[in-house]
C-alpha cells in the first residue's frame, strides 16, 4: 500500500535507516525534550537507535505496532517518525497514535499528512477500529494536527505520562473507523 502525498511518504523502518534516525535524533533532542520521556544516555547512541529500529520491526512482524519513517518527496531525506504501538487486538482493535518532526521541518503541513497516512494504514491495512491519542494540553500545535485529521477530544487524563522527569496531564483524542474519512 503506498502510504504517500505529494510532499512526503512514509515506510516502515529499516535497520539501513539507523544512522539517519539517529542524526535527526540527536539534532533535535532540545526540541523534543519538553514532550518525552527522559531517556537514558544510551538511547541516543548508534546502539540505541538500532535497537528502537530492530524492535520495531519485530512489532511490526508481530502485529503489535507499526512505526514509519517520514521522508520528503523531494530528496527522501528522514524528517520524522509516526507509530501506531500498544496495538490491542480482540475486541478493541485499538492502537495509540505518537510521532514527531524534525524542527526545522514543522509548520509546513508534514505532520499533519503523516498522521492522515498513518490513520490510512490503521484503518485500512491494519484493520484497527480506533487510533488514540494523548497530547499535553499546551502542546497546541499537535492538538492542530489531530484535530485537522478529525480525532476527537475524549477528556484530561491526570498525570498520564512521565514527561522530561514529571507526571504531565493528557488530554486524550480518538477516532475510529467509522469517523474517518481519506
Amino acid at each position: 500500500m503506498p502510504l504517500h502525498t505529494d510532499s512526503i511518504y512514509l515506510r516502515p523502518l529499516q535497520e539501513k535507516d539507523v544512522d539517519e534516525l539517529l542524526e535527526l535524533r540527536v539534532r533535535n533532542h532540545p526540541f523534543l525534550q519538553p514532550f518525552e520521556p527522559i531517556r537514558p544516555a544510551s538511547f541516543h547512541t548508534r546502539e540505541g537507535q538500532q535497537e528502537q529500529i530492530e524492535q520495531s520491526i519485530r512489532d511490526f512482524a508481530n502485529d503489535r505496532g507499526f512505526a514509519f519513517g517520514v521522508f520528503l518527496q523531494e530528496n527522501e531525506q528522514m524528517i520524522g517518525r509516526v507509530a501506531l504501538s500498544n496495538v490491542v487486538r480482540g475486541v478493541w482493535q485499538n492502537a495509540t497514535l505518537g510521532y514527531f518532526l524534525d524542527q526545522s521541518h514543522n509548520g509546513k503541513g508534514y505532520t499533519t499528512q503523516a498522521v492522515r497516512l498513518a490513520l490510512q494504514f490503521a484503518f485500512t491495512k491494519a484493520q484497527l477500529h480506533r487510533v488514540q491519542a494523548g497530547v499535553m494540553p499546551h502542546n497546541i500545535g499537535s492538538i492542530r494536527v489531530l484535530e485537522k485529521n478529525g480525532f476527537r477530544y475524549e477528556g484530561k487524563s491526570l498525570r498520564y505520562l512521565k514527561i522530561n522527569g514529571a507526571w504531565e496531564d493528557h488530554n486524550m483524542y480518538a477516532i475510529t473507523a467509522e469517523e474517518w474519512t481519506l
